[in-house]
């Protein structure tokens, strides 16, 4: 089968497009005929070497921690873990340190998988799991966001923000969110009640307090902890970059949460549900074959892709 996968650590140009052997699911696992994967942030991390410590991999190593397929075989044992049959279609969050789904098949936990949506291409699907999932838990494992509450997403533009504008204002929320130019009318098009161009317009200025804020942006520590100040007393700060601490106020009870998303099967069915019933749309920024994927990583590196997911399409032969 073909695969990108990378031999040793560097620069986009380690990833190679090849022939490897076809995996075999083990005892709780399953096969799948890979639809796409996409591209998360922390697969360009992982390629350049530094995230060795907290996810370690073995080389060579293929990336993509999201897919979408269709399963082709069962190993040992899923009759007992979940009520997959050959011939399923899929969505999952897969184990980082294994190998990922730039490949025409990978095997998965079944555990860890849910039923793709009906609504949408099943490729497209891959634009989900990560992302929906950060979302979901950044707003309600971490913050309890309810309803009535004030939320303030900021890099809303992206794809993460885009999920988390839906979710939040589908909960009930007052959403207020950053995002730029190109961005700004996706933004209020998910459900923004306030879209505030963060290349021109002080936070500060903009906005009143707010009970939550979900900060998915690259900032400055000093940007970070000055967004304490738009909080609420008893208010949360949650913040998914996670080579800056979120800061704390602890005089006004407001905490900062570090988010690691951690995939959640149940999460993710529930993800879908709200896609078939036509409550979460599932955007894709954009499409590239498998074998493009060094070009991907390349512009992902020069920050040139575009905000939202980009989905990267396989097909089995």
């Amino acid at each position: 089968m073909k695969a990108v996968r990378f031999h040793e650590y560097g620069e986009p140009s380690v990833l190679r497009y090849e022939d490897v052997e076809q995996p075999v699911p083990g005892t709780g696992q399953v096969l799948i005929r890979v639809a796409a994967t996409s591209f998360n942030g922390v697969d360009g991390n992982i390629r350049a070497g530094f995230m060795q410590g907290p996810i370690p991999v073995t080389l060579p190593h293929t990336p993509g921690i999201d897919v979408s397929g269709t399963i082709a075989a069962l190993g040992e044992g899923v009759e007992g873990v979940a009520d997959f049959e050959i011939g399923d279609k899929v969505v999952g969050f897969l184990p980082m340190t294994e190998a990922g789904a730039s490949a025409e098949y990978v095997v998965a936990p079944a555990e860890i998988l849910a039923p793709a949506p009906a609504g949408i291409d099943l490729a497209d699907a891959a634009a989900l799991p990560v992302v929906g999932l950060t979302a979901w838990q950044a707003l309600f494992d971490h913050a309890k966001l309810e309803a009535g509450q004030r939320v303030l997403i900021n890099g809303a533009g992206g794809a993460v923000g885009g999920y988390a504008v839906q979710l939040a204002k589908n909960a009930g929320a007052y959403v207020v969110a950053t995002a730029g130019p190109r961005s700004s009318e996706r933004v209020r098009a998910g459900g923004a009640d306030e879209v505030v161009d963060h290349t021109t317009t002080a936070l500060s200025a903009a906005t009143g307090p707010v009970d939550v804020v979900l900060n998915l942006a690259p900032i400055e520590p000093a940007q970070l902890a000055a967004l304490l100040d738009l909080i609420r007393p008893g208010g949360v700060l949650v913040n998914t970059t996670v080579w800056m601490p979120a800061p704390s106020d602890e005089q006004r009870g407001v905490r900062g949460i570090d988010l690691f998303v951690r995939s959640d099967a149940q999460q993710l069915s529930h993800l879908v549900e709200l896609a078939d019933r036509g409550e979460l749309r599932v955007e894709v920024a954009r499409r590239v074959p498998l074998a493009d994927l060094p070009a991907l990583h390349a512009d992902a590196a020069a920050g040139t892709l575009p905000g939202g997911k980009v989905v990267v399409l396989v097909a089995a032969a």
